[in-house]
């Protein structure tokens, strides 16, 4: 990739990697590919500790029965391609969960976090009258999605929300809302051989060298836009090693009420045991966008990024671009409107995964897909935007089925607030009630074409709705 490219542009195109990123075509089992642009050569897992076997499919569950599944789900990992969904058959009773015999089914017990639906497998809407159709499981393959109100934390929709899947780079969220707070962004760093060992073959990388400098800044930038997990690496180093931040990592998880995820690398490459859900990475998301810096990184089209020195002594630049395709777009799908992040991945294991913000005037939409049966190019983009598509238009029409809780500092899981008195133990819709829309506000006076968006913010508890200041799409970083 050509030096030349300026500050803030975008380039679209159908597989072109930028200089120091490894193409994963051909790539072995195991390995990442997270280049929109390119595959892993085999969807299954070569490590026999992550097959699980095929659970039957279920059948369908009366209100009585619906949610009475254990807090705790089962270990399972991605091996294979994912369940169909089924829709629900009344609005207001848990659905039949459709599963092809071929492919594995959820577990029969997951986390109820957030809600007892949502530890229900199968897809779990409550649609007012007049609310748009859900999309059929035709247009929404994925094992598993969620897509949920940003601000106040109520679920809108799910499928198997609290199914534990390879998380591939999507975990990166969790690794910056831990290790970003740390280091102001102007701190500089020398890389030394040892911050780059252990990376995992076939790894996506930014192009960072060893016995060079880079400031904070750019090492997030190489973090969000080319999930770079040499950035990664050396962050962690920094941070005191990568066993020390993955247990940090693991401990801020568990402070989130994230109880789906185990860490075991810190930059989502696929190993035994890891796993996370695409609830626990909406809540990674929205901790994250708490933070300012978080924001500007995940919400970064393009940029410019630090190469060799040259004979003069100075660093030249190439330019890196956004893997998040519903950010940066692509030959085959136009950057979604109003979005402003969050973090995309791709393993082989894991498949593709994706969460992302989008906003239309003051509603703010989080969504997370996991795994798309469907194999088609950008895949996982598609799907989650037909979900915002259908959140935005449903919003105000459906019954929330579950929420994002807030941390356990604030929220004890179980649907009410902690300091509740006797009833701080209540059931998940009373802690639902208590999240109206009058309870606090984002109150956004645009976002259009990559301009800022200034928010005025009420201070709010942040079980009940999370205040972002700033939400921007496609943002060329500051020089």
């Amino acid at each position: 990739m050509s030096s030349s490219m300026g500050s803030g542009s975008i380039r679209r195109s159908a597989g072109a990697l930028f200089r120091g990123v490894l193409s994963a075509a051909g790539a072995k089992p195991g390995t990442f590919s997270d280049v929109p642009t390119t595959f892993c050569a085999s969807t299954a897992s070569t490590d026999p500790s992550a097959a699980t076997t095929a659970t039957t499919a279920l059948a369908s569950g009366a209100a009585g029965n619906a949610g009475r599944t254990a807090r705790n789900g089962f270990p399972v990992r991605t091996v294979a391609a994912l369940a169909a969904s089924g829709l629900l058959a009344t609005p207001l009773l848990a659905g039949t969960a459709y599963a092809d015999p071929k492919t594995p089914a959820p577990p029969r017990k997951m986390s109820q976090i957030g809600g007892d639906r949502l530890g229900t497998p199968g897809v779990q809407v409550a649609p007012k009258p007049g609310a748009p159709k859900l999309p059929g499981p035709d247009a929404l393959t994925a094992r598993s999605w969620i897509v949920s109100d940003a601000a106040s934390g109520k679920v809108l929709a799910a499928k198997n929300p609290h199914w534990k899947l390879a998380p591939a780079s999507t975990l990166k969220m969790l690794f910056a809302d831990t290790v970003m707070p740390k280091f102001p962004k102007n701190q500089k760093y020398t890389v030394k051989p040892t911050d780059l060992a252990g990376m995992g073959a076939g790894s996506s990388l930014v192009g960072i060298k060893e016995n060079l400098t880079y400031t904070v800044h750019d090492l997030w930038l190489g973090v969000f836009l080319r999930s770079g997990n040499d950035a990664v690496h050396t962050l962690s180093a920094m941070n005191g090693g990568t066993e020390a931040t993955v247990a940090e990592m693991q401990k801020h998880a568990k402070e989130l009420n994230a109880n789906d995820t185990h860490v075991v690398t810190p930059d989502g490459y696929d190993a035994p045991g890891q796993v996370s859900s695409a609830y626990d990475l909406s809540l990674f998301a929205r901790s994250g966008l708490q933070n300012a810096d978080f924001r500007e990184y995940c919400s970064t089209a393009s940029a410019q990024f630090p190469g060799d020195k040259g004979k003069d002594g100075k660093r030249a630049t190439f330019g890196i671009q956004n893997t998040n395709r519903l950010l940066s777009g692509d030959y085959d799908i136009k950057p979604y409107p109003g979005i402003a992040g969050v973090k995309n991945g791709s393993t082989t294991n894991a498949g593709s995964t994706f969460t992302g913000v989008a906003q239309r005037g003051d509603r703010k939409l989080l969504v997370t897909v996991m795994n798309p049966e469907k194999k088609e190019h950008n895949e996982a983009y598609k799907e989650a935007a037909k979900l915002l598509d259908w959140g935005f238009a449903a919003a105000d029409k459906v019954e929330p089925v579950g929420r994002l809780v807030g941390p356990r500092s604030e929220d004890d899981g179980t649907g009410a607030a902690k300091g509740g008195g006797k009833n701080g133990h209540g059931n998940t819709q009373a802690a639902l009630d208590s999240t109206d829309s009058s309870a606090g506000a984002w109150t956004a006076l645009g976002i259009t074409g990559g301009a800022l968006v200034l928010l005025g913010v009420v201070a709010m508890a942040v079980h009940r709705r999370w205040p972002l200041p700033e939400l921007v799409r496609g943002r060329r970083p500051r020089k």
